[in-house]
């Protein structure tokens, strides 16, 4: 069960010590809805400030230089563009694309396959991960927050808690209520469509929206509604990126990946460390074939600011989206439709004036503080 959170908002890149001024605004930002909050995780400003703290500490890796926001970095609207994909310790590479923490509190599930249920179980993926942030377990983050003096005036304060008692458990909750007021709307979209500005977007814009809802068929998955825009449906959708990869080994591969979660390996290292198992998408965490190759739908808020694109950041521009979906999802016209594709992804036939609409729609759901980065 869910709390609605009403007095957030994301004012600006947050920096130590304004995550606290974010909670104290009057109403979340235009275009958005009030953000979900864990009855028992509720959000409070001693959480926030501890969340940012940790978010940012480099000493919860093996190498002491990596912390969640070298993935997640503020002044890149919370991803790690333009790489293709995430690098940790070492500059080891993984196999996904950063998705970015902006509007994270929305998702009904985390990371690009689902395979975490909330922010608090997303947080305690990365610091174990070997291609991440490869500690050999949580011990060591337990240990310096008991033993910083700093950290444990902060715990204390957000959870009551002595430094003996200090768990993993408190450092996600407080990772995840920080990451709840990353949030961000009011785009020259949002001020247009839901404030009533009509001279906040230009005429190709407003052109691209009917594109978007009508021919292009893209709010069919980014979803929209009349009061917010989150842009997203939180479901698994295969369309056809890199999935002739793995097309033709296609059963070894999920043979391999399923022994491997059998002998106890976690499917975040599993994933990360094998761009085979990777491109499975969700029939990785659920094993249901219809679910193969299959990714969560990104928001799309902020998108011009966050390339590459796709789970791989396999498609380089916005234009490159729009026409691998004008092409039905297939990097060329000619390239054959795999077994597993989702059903609503065929050829659009826009012409060159919709896409070039389209993407002058896409360009408008930059927020203003990530529009001048």
């Amino acid at each position: 069960m869910y709390l609605s959170l009403k007095l957030l908002a994301f004012v600006g890149v947050l920096t130590s010590g304004s995550a606290i001024a974010a909670i104290e605004q009057a109403d979340v930002p235009l275009g958005l809805p009030p953000v979900p909050v864990p009855e028992h995780n509720p959000v409070t400003p001693e959480k926030i400030a501890l969340g940012e703290t940790l978010f940012n500490d480099t000493r919860f890796s093996s190498t002491g230089d990596v912390s969640c926001a070298t993935c997640h970095d503020p002044q890149k609207a919370f991803t790690d563009s333009p790489l293709l994909v995430s690098e940790g310790i070492e500059k080891k590479k993984g196999t996904r694309n950063a998705p970015t923490v902006l509007n994270s509190a929305y998702m009904e599930t985390m990371f690009w396959d689902g395979r975490e249920p909330d922010l608090e179980a997303q947080s305690q993926g990365p610091f174990i991960n070997p291609v991440e942030m490869a500690l050999e377990s949580h011990d060591p983050i337990v240990a310096i927050a008991r033993t910083d003096e700093h950290y444990q005036e902060m715990f204390a304060k957000a959870f009551g808690v002595k430094p003996e008692e200090i768990t993993i458990d408190h450092v996600s909750q407080a990772i995840a209520s920080f990451e709840r007021t990353i949030i961000s709307g009011n785009s020259p979209f949002d001020q247009w469509y839901f404030g009533g500005d009509e001279a906040a977007v230009s005429e190709d814009v407003k052109r691209g929206l009917e594109v978007f809802t009508g021919k292009g068929r893209c709010v069919s998955c980014h979803t929209m509604s009349q009061n917010f825009a989150l842009f997203s449906d939180s479901k698994f959708h295969n369309l056809n990126v890199s999935f002739d990869k793995i097309s033709t080994g296609l059963e070894s591969i999920a043979k391999s990946a399923k022994n491997r979660q059998m002998s106890g390996e976690e499917l975040d290292v599993t994933v990360l460390t094998d761009a085979s198992v990777s491109e499975l998408g969700r029939f990785a965490v659920n094993n249901e074939w219809a679910n193969t190759g299959a990714f969560k739908t990104p928001t799309l808020r902020n998108i011009s600011v966050t390339a590459p694109y796709m789970h791989d950041g396999s498609v380089e521009t916005l234009e490159d989206v729009v026409i691998f979906y004008n092409n039905g999802g297939r990097v060329n016209e000619d390239d054959p439709i795999n077994d597993f594709q989702s059903g609503g992804i065929r050829p659009l036939d826009l012409t060159d004036q919709e896409q070039k609409d389209l993407v002058a729609f896409l360009e408008a759901l930059t927020s203003p503080e990530f529009a001048k980065q």
